[in-house]
């Protein structure tokens, strides 16, 4: 498979050109490359190097990515291509996300849409690392699975121009912004390698426009990343800009890569952050990585009963109509698209 061509890059004098892809809008020398390691700026023009090679393929529920209110129940093919716009400490990916020397497979996009189907999935995931930086594989790959009748989300820290943006949206269905520490700029500065946070929030805004579905996570981490006043504000924006029906997951730090010496968030701090988060208007909060918890199933905004109970990523009640209407008051929740019941 050749090397094709970057897209959104301009080209600027002395073979010189800058990458617009991502918030970093990387000015890259010839022969060299950006910080995600993955586009190339060759004589002058801008190759991704990363096309077709994929480090990850596998199926995963839809509740995994996490995304509770867009066809749940259903699965999903996901898929990576290496490289990333962050360097998190944290990363529990770091081996495909950030090593250089990572075994990849050949997969064109067509083998992705056909391997997909015959995993009797109903959509693809582009996930694991992080898809802004394999862009090109993923626009062309979504464009084909649109036409083969499967729908496509983003697993993704949201670092990305509007331009990328509004490329992508006409294929992209669902996204999943991954925000750390509530988007305290310190901490991304000091644990994520990254100078501003502000693109996320204009990401979002943009993502709003297009109509794609949001669900948006905030990875709480002991010590450094658990402030209540930070999570308010993060809660607060979601609501003054998404909407207070706009799926926030609260996740559960478990130590890895460089940061394995600090412990897992404690379910005391898990809960006073769904308090907080709750208490900015936000109608559904969910907990990450705390399987069991009541905080994991879905509630009626209406009524408070109980209308999707859920068992990590596994749905095991459902409670409501086919139209999404609440079986117990007629209350419409909203969740898009339809339900996959586990054959």
């Amino acid at each position: 498979m050749s090397t094709p061509v970057a897209i959104l890059y301009t080209k600027e004098a002395e073979k010189t050109v800058k990458c617009y892809l991502c918030a970093r809008h990387c000015i890259i020398k010839n022969n060299s490359t950006g910080f995600c390691s993955v586009r190339k700026n060759q004589n002058g023009i801008l190759y991704t190097l990363n096309y077709g090679k994929t480090v990850s393929f596998g199926v995963d529920p839809i509740g995994k990515k996490p995304l509770a209110h867009f066809n749940p129940g259903a699965l999903v093919a996901s898929i990576a291509a290496t490289g990333c716009n962050f360097r998190c400490q944290f990363c529990d990916n770091w081996t495909i996300s950030q090593s250089k020397n990572v075994t990849e497979t050949t997969m064109s996009p067509e083998e992705i849409v056909k391997l997909t189907k015959e995993a009797n999935c109903h959509g693809i995931s582009y996930t694991y690392t992080e898809p802004t930086v394999f862009m090109e594989y993923a626009y062309d790959t979504a464009k084909l699975s649109h036409e083969a009748g499967l729908f496509n989300t983003f697993v993704t820290n949201g670092y990305m121009t509007p331009e990328a943006v509004k490329l992508i949206s006409p294929y992209l269905d669902a996204v999943t912004v991954n925000f750390k520490a509530a988007g305290n700029l310190e901490f991304y500065k000091n644990v994520s390698n990254v100078s501003d946070v502000k693109p996320i929030f204009e990401a979002l805004k943009t993502f709003k426009l297009t109509n794609t579905h949001i669900e948006i996570t905030n990875l709480i981490i002991p010590k450094i990343g658990n402030s209540m006043e930070q999570i308010a504000n993060l809660a607060k924006w979601i609501n003054d800009y998404l909407g207070p029906n706009t799926p926030l997951h609260l996740l559960r730090f478990h130590p890895d890569y460089k940061m394995s010496t600090l412990p897992a968030t404690s379910i005391e701090n898990m809960e006073q952050a769904y308090l907080v988060s709750k208490g900015e208007g936000l109608r559904f909060v969910y907990f990450g990585n705390m399987s069991g918890h009541v905080a994991e199933n879905t509630y009626c905004p209406a009524c408070n009963e109980l209308v999707i109970r859920r068992d990590s990523f596994e749905i095991i009640q459902w409670n409501l109509t086919n139209d999404m209407y609440c079986k117990f008051c007629g209350n419409q929740l909203p969740i898009k698209g339809k339900y996959y019941p586990t054959p």
